[in-house]
């Protein structure tokens, strides 16, 4: 198999076609290994990301069948000149690469899966199933495991300085999950929310199919400008603030702004989702409080993720409720759902409680700061005057601005075809424009892959 490197038709479209064809013509035969994604980048001289990115695309159309560390088939019910010429029928429905294939190199939201503690984690998970017994089979609890709750505290007692009791502790179905119960607890439809613009699409989108009135908000460098905010749209029922790191632009929320935010909560019967979802990795300098520890009207409530610190499929995340909310979080949660899954739940536990997660942030840390400082140094050794790079003191992602360029829309379309997987900054704006660039994750980048990784968003954003 060879790839034309210099062709105009991107390396993704010609490595999809040249093994479509191999498998319609016969030269590889149905229930046949292909060869691993790895190996393969190997013997083609390309990203990994591109061949996950063209295996999850086969998979979906029904060629491949992944069949997880036994490796990927073509398909066994498929056989040569049988085969329709053209592609087969994709899933109604597709939402990103096959669950056995890594995520695409830059893409957000992806914590270093290759260092996570599998061993430790799956010698806990054997440990947890040896003690299954027929009785933890039934519902899980609603609020969720109390010894995650208990380990969840007292992470949080020491890693941010929130006190509060394991019963003010709700395990959720990740930061979503949050977000319905917070709604549920206090929204009704037409209630205004006041979001940070740009922000999280997913917050954006989350509050819009519950009707509730979205009021953009816009930020610069001290964060969210309450003051703005006060002054237009006083009657918001919640704020939703990513005080550590601001999504996406990055910089933490100002003392004098977190003052002002919580004088509003207070002033106006309000309250304030605290969305702190990166705030375990800070590189230089000294970590941003979280709003929750000076939260003396108790009108916070406080989120966090595992999804970014463990890994995005186990889909836990805690919220911390002010203290008036318990009895009816409680209720709430057992017409919402009957609880996340308790048996993860315990292993979270286990891995929390016994060291293994202090241990693990302690590492990821190490890494990430070594991820960052090389491809920021090669960002800026392959484009030169070409990139601006804004860096803050902590996160999981850098915005990168190529202003010679041309729209970030369309830079991040070209990166996609060429199997990487950036995000236009000028998308996630709902009213005011913050500018255009890249938002590009460096946490699933090997050191040893950054150059090769910066070379094909080199070729997708230059043509060479």
């Amino acid at each position: 198999m060879e790839i034309e490197k210099g062709s105009s038709t991107s390396i993704q479209q010609q490595l999809y076609d040249r093994i479509r064809a191999a498998i319609v013509e016969g030269r590889i035969q149905s229930g046949e290994r292909v060869p691993s994604t790895r190996s393969l980048a190997a013997q083609l001289g390309i990203a990994r990301g591109t061949i996950d990115i063209t295996y999850a695309r086969l998979t979906s159309e029904g060629y491949l069948v992944a069949r997880g560390q036994r490796g990927t088939i073509v398909a066994p019910e498929l056989r040569s000149g049988a085969m329709p010429a053209e592609p087969l029928a994709p899933p109604t429905s597709t939402s990103g690469p096959a669950p056995t294939e890594m995520p695409p190199p830059l893409r957000l939201g992806v914590p270093a899966l290759d260092l996570f503690p599998r061993k430790v984690w799956a010698r806990l998970a054997a440990r947890e199933a040896r003690k299954l017994s027929a009785a933890r089979l039934f519902h899980a609890y609603p609020m969720g495991v109390p010894a995650l709750r208990e380990a969840i505290a007292a992470y949080l007692a020491v890693a941010r300085g929130i006190v509060c009791r394991p019963d003010q502790v709700v395990v959720t179905s990740g930061y979503q999950g949050a977000l319905s119960l917070v709604a549920s607890l206090l929204l009704k439809p037409d209630d205004q929310v006041w979001l940070e613009d740009p922000g999280y699409v997913f917050a954006q989108q989350a509050f819009a199919r519950l009707s509730m009135r979205i009021v953009p908000i816009p930020v610069d460098d001290e964060g969210l400008r309450v003051d703005d905010a006060r002054a237009s749209r006083p009657d918001a029922r919640l704020a939703v603030v990513t005080l550590t790191h601001q999504f996406p632009l990055g910089m933490p929320l100002s003392p004098r702004r977190r003052a002002a935010l919580l004088a509003w909560a207070a002033d106006c019967d309000a309250w304030v989702l605290e969305d702190d979802y990166d705030c375990e990795f800070y590189y230089s300098g000294r970590k941003p409080a979280a709003l929750k520890t000076i939260d003396t009207a108790d009108r916070v409530f406080y989120a966090g993720s595992f999804s970014k610190t463990l890994y995005p499929s186990l889909r836990l995340g805690y919220l911390v409720l002010p203290a008036a909310f318990v009895a009816t979080a409680e209720r709430t949660c057992q017409m919402l759902h009957r609880g996340a899954a308790a048996f993860e739940q315990s292993v979270a536990a286990s891995f929390l409680s016994e060291g293994y997660f202090a241990r693990h942030l302690r590492r990821m840390r190490t890494h990430y700061r070594a991820r960052r400082k090389a491809l920021v140094d090669e960002l800026e050794r392959q484009f030169g005057a070409d990139v601006c790079i804004s860096l803050q003191p902590g996160g999981l992602h850098i915005l990168a601005r190529f202003p010679n360029h041309g729209p970030d829309v369309r830079l991040a379309d070209r990166a996609r075809q060429h199997g990487l997987a950036p995000v236009a900054l000028s998308e996630r704006s709902l009213a005011h424009h913050a500018g255009e660039g890249l938002l590009m994750s460096f946490t699933n980048i090997a050191e040893q892959d950054v150059a090769e990784v910066v070379a094909l968003l080199r070729r997708a954003i230059t043509g060479r």
